[in-house]
């Protein structure tokens, strides 16, 4: 190896010890490693930014835009709300996420999983009052898991069948030379007790290894509470549920004041009462909990505290204080006229320091009153410069879901991963579809689909494609792989077995899971023939699952990535939790492989 391998070196061990630091972002440090190898002429202009146009990256990109119209339409929440259900505790509501998913990625591409389960997963941990850093690395590390069950579970299993299919192509006609085709089991009676394995370690140290990092849970403590009142809408899938039954009773920094109804008013509501059509709800609790409630199925705001109805298609919330100065002063909220002077509707008050009574639209505001308003988009830059508010400031997600659009987003859902399973090789044309229906039938706006892709994601994944080059033109990976593998034609089988695993866990590591299953397959190929081994399935699923159970790092897999910022996890968090699965399952598949195929 030369300078350049020695440099390439050098500069991924800083890159790691970097990102160790947390101190940089991971997309700004990877592309400074990346510009370097550029400039040093390790890696082409062409070759550094070949990953930017990957497939796997544009589909990524697609299918963050399709979890948009999922999120913004409800669909998510009415397909996994009894999915999730009401977990127990921690331990119950992680076996409630890992086991559907895991499930479902042994036969769906896992990163559109994740994709989906993001936006549920936040406002589900929220509403039960968990830590989401507890649930966003197990529903990652599920998806990578259920990958490893079937050939379409991960793109890495079909890059090795590939592999596999390329190599027969050329090789003589015989015996020897010619390997196994992968078919759609081949992988599972390793990869299924990987999962199995991986699943259990997940329950039983997940409570104490994963880190307890909620800032808005902590913020809910002297947050400020607003009073609000929804209605329950005729003819909605709540009416007819106790208040426990509908999801309404452990709402977190909210509660249910009371319920009014045209004959009576009842207060110290019992989780056991039944609601009925037209219903008042009156909730007091922090902001992030009274936006969430304008996002369940078959609660609507009361305009002005008169009657449910008539402002869904008002789609953003913005919070504004009344100024001294303001007309409102001394008048109530529906004596001011609010409606029909400003074009927008109150839903909720907050009062420093009191507990305010009576009816939304009969509290008389004063001077200071944060009043939560939903109105049109950008009616905050018009009355920012009014002398009756001031502090105008919009909320970035939409006043509530489409749910008129939620049946059209599901069934964007169910084609995309019909598509995806039944022509696996179109996957970024299935993805790009998908995202444009969504646009098209106006689950999701433009905006909002912009809003929602992960750039920075994007860029670590891409760049990450040129890393693996420098690695490839400087000699680095040929000097590491010989290296790490050479040794192991002398150890048998089982030894064998072990050091590929090993060096496919490392390289993916360090590059990207495809690019290490390229790399280490034609060495370790050759080193089993070589070692007489008549088989090489069983070093083609260490390979496999090597490259895909990387769970020491977040720039190893994608999913790990895109949880890294939901959860906001550091690198240290992912090698804390993530090392000990990555010994047991590279254990049980070094050790399942050799069993079966010896």
């Amino acid at each position: 190896m030369g300078f350049d391998g020695w440099f390439t070196l050098i500069l991924i061990v800083g890159m790691i010890a970097t990102l160790a630091t947390n101190r940089f972002g991971t997309d700004i440090v990877i592309l400074g490693v990346l510009t370097t190898l550029m400039v040093a002429g390790i890696v082409t202009p062409r070759e550094a930014i070949a990953g930017f146009s990957n497939t796997g990256v544009l589909t990524v990109g697609m299918l963050y835009i399709l979890a948009a119209g999922l999120k913004e339409t409800g669909a998510m929440q009415m397909l996994t709300s009894r999915m999730l259900g009401r977990p127990g505790g921690l331990r119950s509501a992680q076996a409630r996420i890992i086991a559907p998913v895991a499930i479902l990625s042994a036969f769906v591409n896992n990163t559109p999983i994740v994709a989906m389960f993001l936006p549920v997963l936040s406002d589900w941990a929220r509403r039960h009052n968990l830590s989401a850093s507890k649930l966003f690395m197990p529903l990652s590390f599920a998806a990578i898991l259920g990958g490893l069950c079937t050939l379409i579970g991960t793109s890495t299993n079909l890059v090795v069948a590939g592999l596999i299919e390329e190599h027969n192509k050329r090789a003589p006609l015989d015996e020897v030379s010619q390997l196994e085709p992968f078919t759609m089991f081949s992988i599972t009676p390793v990869g299924l007790p990987v999962a199995l394995v991986g699943i259990a370690y997940i329950l039983v140290a997940g409570r104490k290894l994963l880190p307890d990092r909620d800032p808005k849970r902590e913020q809910t403590e002297g947050a400020r509470e607003y009073v609000t009142a929804m209605g329950v809408a005729p003819g909605s899938g709540i009416v007819g549920k106790t208040v426990e039954q509908a999801g309404l009773r452990h709402l977190p920094a909210l509660y249910l004041a009371r319920i009014e109804r045209a004959r009576e008013t009842v207060v110290a509501v019992s989780p056991n009462e039944v609601l009925e059509p037209g219903d008042v709800l009156v909730f007091v609790g922090a902001l992030d909990s009274v936006v969430d409630l304008q996002k369940i199925r078959g609660l609507e705001p009361i305009a002005e505290g008169d009657h449910p109805g008539g402002v869904r298609q008002l789609n953003k919330l913005v919070e504004v204080v009344v100024s001294r100065v303001s007309p409102l002063v001394g008048r109530s909220i529906r004596e001011g006229a609010f409606r029909t002077t400003y074009n927008a509707v109150v839903i909720a008050v907050h009062r420093q320091g009191v507990k305010l009574q009576g009816k939304l639209g009969d509290i008389v505001l004063r001077p200071g009153d944060t009043l939560l308003v939903e109105a049109p988009t950008g009616w905050a830059d018009l009355v920012k410069d009014s002398d009756a508010f001031h502090l105008v400031s919009e909320l970035p997600e939409a006043a509530a879901p489409r749910h008129d659009r939620a049946y059209a987003a599901l069934f964007i859902l169910v084609a995309t991963v019909a598509c995806m399973t039944l022509f696996s090789q179109y996957t970024m044309v299935v993805a790009f579809c998908a995202a444009g229906a969504m646009v098209l039938l106006r689950c999701c706006t433009g905006p909002q689909a912009r809003k929602s892709v992960e750039f920075p994601v994007l860029v670590v994944i891409a760049a990450a494609f040129g890393i693996g080059t420098a690695m490839e033109n400087s000699g680095l990976a040929s000097f590491l792989a010989d290296n790490a593998l050479g040794f192991a034609a002398q150890a048998g089988t089982l030894g064998l077995l072990a050091a590929v695993y090993i060096t496919t866990v490392v390289f993916t590591s360090l590059i990207t899971n495809n690019a290490a299953a390229v790399l280490v397959f034609p060495i370790a190929m050759n080193l089993a023939i070589a070692a007489g081994m008549r088989d090489f399935t069983p070093v083609a699923i260490c390979i496999a699952i090597g490259a895909s159970a990387e769970f020491m790092t977040p720039i190893g897999y994608q999913t790990n990535l895109m949880v890294m910022g939901p959860g906001r996890y550091k690198w240290v968090d992912y090698f804390r939790f993530g090392s000990p699965l990555m010994l047991l399952c590279g254990a049980t598949c070094v050790l399942m492989a050799w069993l079966l195929y010896q």
